[in-house]
């Protein structure tokens, strides 16, 4: 019997207005819900796209006070879906801040979460530079948990490049990975389509990219272009920009079948064929 579930991704443009960008993200996730999506995810930093300054420092808060937190909490129950978080700005007890995925139960609980790993610290040139690290402290530990319907594995923007953590959580058991992403405009053209695909087909999971796009309030502009990509390396759902190149907001949708997964990794066995390099 088929394992099949439908999913969507939610692109956003969010800006500096905490509850603006709440209310934005939560439309879509409950416009994909009402489509039939059980599994719902969204972007990095979904309702505050900033790196550092007043604006991010005057809107953090412990994970137990957060309005971003305690929303999408009561969200993912009310519409009794699974719904992963790409991330949220969040204080830690002894001052740090990390920048930590979520995925939450339908029941509304957090089944888990994940701090990310890889600090985007980047000259890309022409005066455009992140630090991610001299704001943010960097996780430490890979996040998989096997759900009633699916093996889920976390990851965020950055850590895309590192192929070995997805091979890791493919070893762990996740059937999806999530990379919940900001990708700037510069990489994104370059290299965002040829690195999701290459972790789908070297890992043979599903990948769930739901994306920041456009100009935002800070003057960042980010790639969008979320996809939802098969074990096989095909892209089954993309937000493409419109006819006049402007990235839309929204969310994208697809039916997916789990068990594409095992058949994939069955007809071509590089997890198991790997060795020791």
């Amino acid at each position: 019997m088929a394992r099949n579930l439908q999913v969507a991704c939610i692109q956003l443009c969010a800006g500096q207005n905490v509850q603006e960008n709440i209310d934005i993200a939560d439309g879509f996730i409950r416009q994909a819900a009402a489509a039939g999506a059980k599994l719902i995810a969204t972007p990095e930093q979904t309702s505050l796209m900033e790196l550092a300054g007043v604006a991010l420092f005057e809107n953090i808060y412990l994970q137990e006070d957060c309005p971003s937190f305690a929303h999408f909490k009561r969200l993912a129950k009310e519409l009794k879906i699974y719904l992963s978080i790409g991330s949220l700005a969040i204080l830690n007890k002894d001052g740090s801040v990390s920048n930590r995925g979520f995925l939450f139960a339908p029941d509304g609980h957090v089944i888990s979460h994940y701090n990310k790993i890889h600090m985007f610290d980047m000259t890309l040139g022409d005066g455009e530079s992140y630090q991610e690290s001299a704001t943010y402290k960097a996780g430490e530990n890979l996040t998989f948990v096997q759900t009633a319907l699916f093996g889920f594995g976390h990851s965020i923007c950055y850590d895309l490049r590192f192929p070995k953590l997805y091979n890791r959580l493919a070893h762990m058991g996740a059937e999806i990975i999530s990379v919940p992403s900001a990708f700037t405009k510069t990489t994104g053209s370059a290299h965002w389509h040829i690195l999701l695909r290459a972790r789908a087909i070297e890992t043979g999971s599903f990948i769930m990219a739901a994306a920041q796009g456009g100009r935002h309030q800070n003057g960042r502009d980010t790639f969008g272009h979320s996809l939802i990509i098969n074990p096989w390396g095909e892209v089954l759902a993309e937000m493409k920009n419109d006819e006049n190149g402007q990235v839309p907001t929204g969310y994208i949708m697809a039916e997916i079948d789990l068990d594409d997964v095992a058949k994939t990794r069955e007809r071509i066995p590089v997890l198991q064929n790997e060795g020791n390099f």
